[in-house]
């Protein structure tokens, strides 16, 4: 991981906090106090973001991170992810950003973990989309990645990618397709997003790389894959669910997007708990 970009966003979320100027534990601990507390997962999943965990307390200085699970993990409910030992006031007030970050990121890693689960023998993998949490992409692919799945464009400027308000702007599929060839000929793939089998024969005129089927119904979807043929690479995408995903077993597809992994995703319930004084 790059800790440039991960220094950054910690940074921000502890000056966001506040973190000093902790009111309540300024108010309650000395500072020479020094606890031991419990990092304790509090239901089923995959555990991610550890590293950035105890990056929170190494900026804040002076608590020790023994960790007992590893990065990528499973863990159960109840399971102690790690024991950690230091100065009271900084564990106190380190404790919110530092569990909203690792929350956030093994809540995605689990359900990539769990969408991937479902596919993985079929060949299909799993992607995940730009529908990220501003400020915190870097983190949130990464937690895809951690949990199984594969990153889709990581910004504009990875690939082309041909949605329906530029086909719009660019007047057909054809025409959007040339003009991005004239400009990156041999560089940069190009993907277009379909929601007809009009559409995906217009893709695959204009020779398209990749051919997004969009928020198609079954038997649209069958008749667009034969039609392709192995002429591109095909996603899937469209409000996707566990029963959508076991129902695309049957279909000969190359992968399925999700940007339901990082927009509203369920964070991994995870706790600081057991707090004891040790000085």
């Amino acid at each position: 991981m790059n800790y440039v970009i991960i220094d950054d966003i910690i940074k921000n979320a502890l000056l966001e906090d506040k973190v000093h100027d902790d009111i309540t534990t300024e108010s309650i601990t000395s500072l020479d106090s020094k606890s031991e507390i419990d990092l304790i997962s509090k239901e089923n999943g995959k555990i991610c973001g550890l590293n950035v965990f105890s990056r929170v307390f190494e900026i804040l200085g002076d608590v020790d991170i023994n960790f007992i699970k590893k990065e990528g993990e499973l863990v159960r409910k109840g399971e102690i992810i790690a024991k950690l030992t230091g100065s009271t006031r900084v564990l106190l007030s380190g404790e919110r950003v530092a569990l909203n970050l690792l929350q956030r990121m093994s809540g995605i890693a689990t359900a990539a973990y769990e969408a991937s689960e479902i596919l993985k023998e079929y060949g299909i993998k799993i992607f995940d989309t730009r529908k990220t949490t501003p400020g915190l992409r870097y983190l949130e692919k990464y937690s895809v990645l951690t949990g199984g799945g594969f990153n889709h464009r990581f910004d504009l400027s990875d690939m082309a990618m041909v949605k329906d308000n530029h086909i719009l702007a660019a007047g057909s599929i054809k025409k959007a397709v040339e003009l991005i060839r004239t400009i990156h000929p041999f560089i940069k793939k190009i993907e277009v997003e379909t929601e007809s089998l009009e559409q995906v024969k217009e893709a695959i005129e204009a020779k398209a790389d990749i051919i997004m089927l969009d928020n198609m119904e079954d038997e649209l979807l069958k008749e667009c894959i034969n039609y392709i043929n192995g002429r591109a690479i095909i996603e899937v995408s469209g409000n996707m669910d566990k029963e959508r995903l076991q129902n695309l077993k049957k279909f000969k597809i190359d992968y399925v997007s999700m940007g339901k992994l990082t927009h509203s995703v369920k964070a991994l319930d995870i706790s600081m708990k057991n707090l004891k004084i040790l000085k």
